[in-house]
C-alpha cells in the first residue's frame, strides 16, 4: 500500500465531514514573518492544561478568547460528556480536532499479557469512536514502553503493530487517524526507526503526532521533521534543553527558525497543540502567545 500524503488525508477527511543547541532565551531570533505554512497552522492546548473544574462550555470559550483555533480532548472522556463537548463546540465555533488515548501508558498494547493487550486494543477502539463522536479526526497513541517493564524494543514493535491493526477497520470506517507520538519510552529513539515503524504498518489511517520538544534529546527537531516528512500529521509544541529540562516555549534548545524551515520543506499544514504547564487565563494566554511567536504565526486575538 502506498504511504498516503498529508494532503490526500486532509482531502479524505474533508469529504468525510471533518473539518540540540545551547540554552537560549526567548528573543526575536525565534520569531519570523508568517510564511505559507504558518498561515495553514492551527493551534490548541491539551485539555489537562486548562485549570479548574469549570463546565466544558466555559473552557471552550476561554480557549477561543485567548486566540486558539480549536480543542484537543481526552478519551475516556473526563470532566465533560460527549454531548456537553459537542454543544460547547457548536456554541463557540471551536472544533475538536482529536483526542488523546489517556490509558496507553497503563494498559499498553505492548504488555506481555495477552489479556492486557486485548484491553488496550479495546480502549484504543473506543478512543477512535470518541474522537468521531466529538467531531475529531485523530487519536494520539504511545504504543508501549521499554525500561522498567518486561517489554523489549522488538516486543513493542510487533505487539503494538498487531494491536493497532485490530483497530484499523474502525478507524478507516469512521475517518479517524491513529497517530503515534514519540516520547521518552525507550522506543524508536531515532527518526529512521520511527519512519520504519510507521512504514511497516503502512496504512493511510496511521501517522505520526510529532512532539517538537520531546525528541531533541536524541537529535534536532528539524532532523526528525525532515526524515519523517509527510508521515507527520500533527504536532505537539514544547521546549526542552539539557540544562533546564522541559521549560516555557521559546526558552529551551529547540531551534525554532530551523523548525519553521523544516515544516515549510515538508509542506506541513495542520494542528499544533501545546503540551506544557498550563493554568488559568493568564498562563494559557502566555502559552498561546509563545506558541504563535515560535511558529511564526500572527499574534493571537
Amino acid at each position: 500500500m502506498v504511504q498516503a500524503s498529508r494532503r490526500q488525508f486532509l482531502q479524505v477527511g474533508a469529504a468525510a465531514g471533518f473539518a540540540v543547541a545551547g540554552v537560549k532565551s526567548f528573543s526575536a531570533a525565534a520569531v519570523a514573518s508568517p510564511g505559507p505554512t504558518a498561515r495553514r497552522i492551527y493551534t490548541s492546548v491539551k485539555w489537562g492544561m486548562i485549570a479548574g473544574d469549570a463546565p466544558a462550555l466555559d473552557k471552550f470559550r476561554l480557549c477561543r478568547e485567548i486566540g486558539l483555533d480549536g480543542m484537543e480532548l481526552v478519551s475516556p472522556v473526563d470532566g465533560f460528556t460527549v454531548e456537553e463537548a459537542v454543544a460547547a463546540s457548536r456554541a463557540t465555533g471551536m472544533p475538536v480536532h482529536g483526542v488523546v488515548d489517556m490509558k496507553h501508558w497503563e494498559v499498553r498494547l505492548s504488555d506481555p499479557a495477552a489479556e492486557v493487550r486485548d484491553q488496550g486494543a479495546a480502549i484504543l477502539d473506543q478512543a477512535v469512536r470518541d474522537a468521531r463522536a466529538l467531531g475529531g479526526d485523530s487519536v494520539l497513541l504511545v504504543p508501549g514502553k521499554i525500561g522498567d517493564t518486561a517489554e523489549t524494543h522488538d516486543d513493542v514493535w510487533s505487539r503494538s503493530i498487531a494491536g493497532i491493526r485490530r483497530v484499523l477497520p474502525t478507524a478507516s470506517k469512521l475517518g479517524v487517524r491513529i497517530l503515534i507520538e514519540p516520547v521518552w519510552n525507550g522506543f524508536c529513539e531515532t527518526p529512521e526507526l520511527l519512519r520504519d515503524y510507521l512504514d511497516e504498518i503502512n496504512h493511510p489511517w496511521v501517522g505520526c503526532y510529532f512532539d517538537l520538544g520531546n525528541m531533541i534529546k536524541f537529535s534536532s527537531a528539524e532532523t526528525w521533521i525532515k526524515r519523517l516528512g509527510s508521515r507527520i500529521v500533527k504536532l505537539d509544541v514544547k521546549d526542552w534543553s539539557p540544562a533546564r529540562g522541559f521549560c516555557k516555549i521559546g526558552d529551551g534548545a529547540v531551534d525554532w527558525p530551523a523548525v519553521r524551515e523544516a515544516l515549510e520543506a515538508i509542506d506541513f499544514t495542520g494542528w499544533c497543540t501545546a503540551e506544557v504547564e498550563g493554568g488559568g487565563r493568564a498562563e494559557l494566554a502566555d502559552v498561546t502567545a509563545r506558541m504563535h511567536r515560535v511558529l511564526g504565526l500572527p499574534a493571537p486575538g
